[in-house]
């Protein structure tokens, strides 16, 4: 059985392939069970239960949520992922929507942060034409990883981490303030479950901005997270086997949900390349 619970679109959010095209995809590579985890959107959930049937893949509600975590003086980024919940829920929507709307407004913010550092550099500013051209061909919101690629694209990077390097970390602007608890509560409030993503990831978002050692991770997790989640993502396309393991340990001790997935968004396409076993499924 091929399991993957962590796949975006550009549907929702940044992924490249559409819907349509990533159930084409899964089914090319013979995945069985998946979960679509697009950034704070859950709109087309309805669309990938039915796409899900017509292909005969088994699916499950996902989405991927940004927290605000502080701990000891200090502020962390980090992702959470909702599983199995109603995604008709209005309160769930209403709150998704205005995280949205912060998004919207927070990626004009970049770009105006961005054309002051071209006025420093002596650059041609970036204008309303500009942002209509970085919008074509996102279905959701426009955000860093759309824009580190149109400035590829105009030649002012070479690639999307040198936009990253060069200008999107000095042009960030804050995401909308979600807290754990109050992302616990919106899953949990419409009967689905939450889980820690990508706990050690050495290039995203992770517990790794406090520390490196999988043992102190697991103790910031079970300090200050045990009640309001219910799993972490033991498997992932940048976790190594040391990191699998200890959560998976860490997860049977606390009785948590383990889940995994490839973070796939199709550059390059890993759907369904990380190994993960089939009773994870059973969870479910």
């Amino acid at each position: 059985m091929k399991i993957d619970l962590h796949i975006h679109t550009s549907t929702g959010s940044d992924g490249v392939l559409s819907l349509e095209e990533v159930f084409r995809e899964a089914a090319r590579r013979k995945i069985d069970f998946i979960s679509i985890t697009d950034h704070d959107a859950i709109d087309h959930q309805g669309q990938a239960l039915k796409v899900a049937a017509a292909y005969g893949i088994r699916y499950i509600t996902g989405v991927e949520l940004n927290v605000t975590f502080p701990h000891q003086g200090k502020s962390l980024s980090l992702d959470f992922l909702g599983y199995g919940y109603d995604y008709k829920n209005s309160a769930l929507k209403q709150k998704l929507q205005l995280i949205r709307d912060h998004r919207e407004k927070r990626a004009r913010q970049i770009v105006a942060n961005l054309n002051d550092e071209f006025t420093r550099e002596g650059r041609p500013l970036f204008n309303d034409e500009d942002l209509r051209k970085m919008q074509a061909g996102v279905d959701g919101i426009l955000s860093r990883p759309h824009i580190a690629d149109y400035l590829t694209k105009k030649g002012i990077v070479t690639n999307r981490q040198e936009a990253f390097d060069r200008y999107l970390v000095k042009c960030d602007v804050p995401k909308y303030p979600l807290s754990l608890e109050a992302a616990s509560a919106l899953i949990k409030g419409a009967g689905g479950r939450l889980a820690l993503a990508h706990p050690n990831d050495p290039n995203g978002t992770s517990l790794i901005g406090l520390t490196k050692n999988l043992a102190e991770q697991t103790e910031i997790i079970k300090n200050n997270m045990l009640g309001l989640i219910d799993g972490v993502e033991c498997w992932h396309s940048r976790a190594d086997t040391p990191t699998t393991s200890h959560y998976i340990e860490f997860c049977r001790r606390y009785e948590l949900l383990k889940t995994g997935g490839s973070d796939c968004h199709q550059k390059p396409i890993l759907m369904g390349t990380v190994e993960i076993p089939d009773w994870v499924a059973g969870q479910f």
